[in-house]
């Protein structure tokens, strides 16, 4: 009987990662530096979010982040409802939930600046996992597989038809973000404080939480359904791989078939993102899959696993802690000659110094779990 555990899924979440907290700022650090036309039109281009419509590499790193939480689901949540029934496993849920909501208010709420003033409640993509955790958990416990789809399907016409009817699509006109500034108010990202005790929104702010829950939800129950996917055909992984793209091709078309009737808008998290996203998130894993789990090719990559296993902890490592002042602390000196280049160096070794500390947790076995 074949090991149980994705590989492949590991190492995915492990590429997510690196390319989140370490890739991305060497890259983009370095091609700034390079000032070349022809890299930045192309690598930094897809290595930024789009302004608004559209999908770009860097766009896929939340959904697929979230796409794979949902993706252990299947395999972690009966493990603990057939241990103590509906007692056991709801408080594994609302513990993991409250876990990372309270994260990610640490790595963007502002919430070590210990100023009340400053603090923002929902602002994060640990919050989006978690509340996606949330409301998908009642679909994946108590629903068959099958409904999982209706479900998705119910979700984004919920999502959509107010999206329709109030406000418009513009960045601070969709109905998304009209709930946000209602119910967020001054705890809104972006926000300040005017004299008058007014709360005034930043116009640059577009991001958009409360009712993007209801895709975020989306997406990871999308993601819980290839994780049944992978656990209900263990036995017979080609055939596994196949069903995985064809998923892939089948929400890639139906995403930029809904993109007709509503934008792809990551920042929105229009329901033709989570259709679009989640059909390059199954593609991913399904190309993972069939090389790993499949092929049993592991040889060069396995160091993503030092990412993959501590997903948590490189991703608040990386975006809590800096490193820098350890580096600028050793090459001070070589400021002078490097100039511009300087930057680069202290984001290189900023991303050494993580990737080690990961690479240490790993070869001991320490892996930090929510």
């Amino acid at each position: 009987m074949k090991n149980d555990r994705l590989l492949s899924l590991d190492m995915l979440r492990g590429l997510d990662l690196f390319l989140l907290v370490a890739l991305q700022p060497v890259l983009c650090s370095a091609l700034t530096q390079l000032d070349c036309e022809a890299l930045n039109s192309t690598l930094l281009y897809q290595l930024d979010h789009a302004k608004w419509e559209g999908l770009r590499v860097w766009d896929l790193v939340m959904p697929l982040f979230m796409f794979m939480s949902g993706v252990t689901m299947p395999y972690s949540l009966p493990k603990y409802k057939n241990t103590n029934g509906n007692i056991k496993v709801w408080s594994r849920i609302i513990k993991r939930f409250v876990l990372l909501f309270l994260l990610g208010m640490v790595v963007q709420g502002n919430i070590l600046s210990l100023d009340p003033d400053r603090v923002y409640i929902y602002s994060n993509t640990l919050q989006a996992i978690a509340v996606g955790y949330l409301l998908s958990a009642p679909i994946i416990l108590y629903m068959k597989p099958r409904m999982w789809i209706v479900s998705v399907i119910l979700l984004l016409v919920i999502y959509s038809i107010p999206m329709h009817i109030v406000g418009d699509w513009s960045h601070q006109g969709n109905f998304a973000c009209l709930v946000d500034k209602a119910l967020l108010g001054r705890f809104r990202d972006g926000s300040t404080i005017a004299p008058d005790g007014t709360t005034v929104f930043a116009p640059w702010y577009d991001y958009t939480w409360i009712w993007s829950s209801i895709t975020f939800c989306c997406t990871v129950t999308l993601g819980s359904l290839a994780g049944h996917i992978t656990k209900s055909g263990n036995s017979n992984r080609p055939a596994t791989a196949r069903k995985l793209f064809i998923m892939a091709t089948v929400l890639l078309v139906a995403g930029l078939g809904a993109g007709v009737f509503q934008p792809i808008v990551k920042r929105i998290w229009s329901a033709s993102m989570v259709l679009y996203s989640a059909g390059w998130c199954y593609l991913l894993l399904a190309l993972f899959y069939w090389w790993i789990d499949v092929k049993g090719h592991t040889k060069g990559c396995r160091w993503l696993l030092y990412y993959g296993c501590n997903a948590i902890t490189a991703y608040l490592i990386g975006e809590v802690v800096n490193f820098r002042s350890v580096t600028a602390s050793l090459f001070h000196g070589t400021e002078q000659y490097l100039q511009g280049w300087y930057p680069v160096l202290l984001t290189l070794c900023n991303s050494i110094i993580l990737f080690l500390i990961l690479r240490i947790m790993y070869r001991n076995k320490i892996f930090l779990k929510v």
